[in-house]
């Protein structure tokens, strides 16, 4: 354990030198390439590293097939949303303040941070567990306050120094590592289990009624190519770092780029949850217990480097998070710039540790419970964003009509159950988008109808 815990304190004292030295480098303009790295590192989290496995040891490659729709949904996304924003602007939500007003962009940026801030209070506190769980395996368990408050000091810490740049070298290097931490436990289960790792899995799944199954071929394909056009279109933390390349063209290929490698990595941990499968086919305990588990069986340096990588996960999504919540406030609801980067930044660290600590695990799979809270937002969002792109009249009070519609009819579908199944995410973000189309459309005449009397 203790070569295990020295490789984990090398890797935290390492990265800050490697992504402050490389943010400080004297070229000015981030390469598509790091940037489509950076994409992915902010996308996934703790919570795909520890679930995905889970999940392909109960239903297959099913994330590959999800990854099929990302692909057309960013696809999308590159050729629509992405020259509607200014290279270099601090927050995508200026575009609905333009087209519609101040007041519109500050609740659609709002509702960004109040659920981005829920989203990573859950990511920070199950990155944390492992790290908690090693120390309590030698003898000297911490408090989980004390290592929420480390994690993310160190994470401020090059943020603060190094900026925008600072993040996306940083996500690069950490997407790397668990990338190789992923392969590296393939190949343990290749050596262990030899050919019958390779047994045959589904890459969709069916059996469930119509809007409940997330992996069946139009959930996956078309209402996974919706969420992604919603995720990566709409959302500050996805199109922050696009909006850091130099030219159009290479936003566009680091968009369209992210998506293969995100499907790599779905392809590394859906192999491993396959595997596990053959290895521990009498396995009944929660899902998102087998890949710690497992890692608990590993020899001590690379157990090490797996932990490492989920912290580099957890990481690598809480400094996305925290420069993009800091950009999306000061310019959205200061600006005139009369609050710094840095107080921005450090408010919002202050609150992802007190919502980390008011975390309570879901049960069932973390990784699609996360897709779901996330998805109420997104439709509500993507609704917005298309009426300002495609209606005629940009009426704001039409507009926080169909918003506020939108985030109604999907708090009603969060209870809604079919044969006792909820609605699934691919299926939400559709659901909003029309609820936002229809509230606008209906105020909007009946305003009309009110004035004429």
């Amino acid at each position: 354990m203790i070569q295990s815990l020295t490789v984990i304190l090398l890797y935290l004292a390492s990265l800050p030198v490697f992504a402050l030295t490389l943010a400080r480098q004297p070229h000015k303009d981030l390469p598509p390439w790091a940037i489509c790295l950076s994409l992915v590192a902010t996308e996934t989290s703790t919570l795909t590293i520890v679930s995905v496995p889970g999940v392909a040891f109960l239903h297959g490659y099913v994330f590959l097939g999800l990854a099929l729709g990302y692909l057309f949904g960013r696809i999308a996304v590159a050729i629509w949303f992405l020259p509607l924003h200014e290279r270099g602007a601090t927050s995508i939500y200026r575009y609905v303040g333009q087209r519609f007003g101040h007041r519109l962009q500050k609740l659609v940026s709002g509702t960004f941070l109040l659920t981005r801030l829920l989203a990573e209070g859950v990511r920070l506190y199950a990155g944390m567990l492992p790290v908690s769980l090693l120390f309590a395996s030698i003898g000297y368990p911490v408090p989980d306050f004390v290592l929420l408050i480390g994690i993310v000091v160190l994470t401020l810490a090059y943020t603060l120094a190094g900026g925008l740049k600072a993040v996306v070298w940083s996500d690069t290097l950490q997407l790397v590592l668990y990338l190789g931490g992923s392969a590296a436990c393939g190949i343990v289960l290749f050596y262990r289990l030899g050919p019958a790792v390779f047994h045959a899995a589904p890459l969709f799944t069916s059996g469930l009624p119509a809007f409940t199954n997330p992996f069946s071929v139009t959930g996956a394909v078309v209402g996974g190519a919706i969420l992604s056009l919603a995720s990566h279109g709409t959302d500050q933390l996805m199109l922050q770092r696009c909006l850091a390349a130099r030219t159009l063209g290479g936003a566009r290929a680091a968009m369209i780029g992210s998506v293969f490698v995100v499907a790599l990595l779905f392809a590394l941990l859906s192999f491993i949850g396959v595997g596990l499968h053959v290895l521990w086919p009498e396995y009944q305990g929660a899902p998102d217990a087998l890949f710690p588990k497992f890692i608990l069986t590993l020899p001590p340096i690379l157990r090490g480097l797996l932990i490492a990588g989920i912290l580099a996960a957890t990481m690598g999504s809480l400094s996305s998070a925290m420069n993009s919540m800091a950009a999306a406030t000061r310019s959205d609801f200061f600006p005139k710039n009369t609050l710094s980067l840095r107080a921005a930044t450090s408010f919002w660290a202050v609150l992802l540790v007190a919502t980390a600590l008011l975390f309570s695990h879901p049960t069932g799979s973390a990784v699609v419970f996360g897709l779901s809270i996330a998805s109420y937002s997104y439709g509500a969002t993507l609704g917005i964003f298309l009426l300002a792109m495609l209606a005629h009249s940009r009426d704001e009070a039409s507009g926080i009509a169909g918003f506020l519609v939108s985030i109604a009819v999907l708090g009603l579908l969060a209870m809604v159950r079919l044969d006792g199944h909820p609605i699934a995410f691919p299926w939400l973000v559709p659901a909003g988008v029309i609820a936002a189309f229809v509230g606008a459309t209906v105020f909007s005449k009946l305003r009309r109808i009110g004035f004429q009397k």
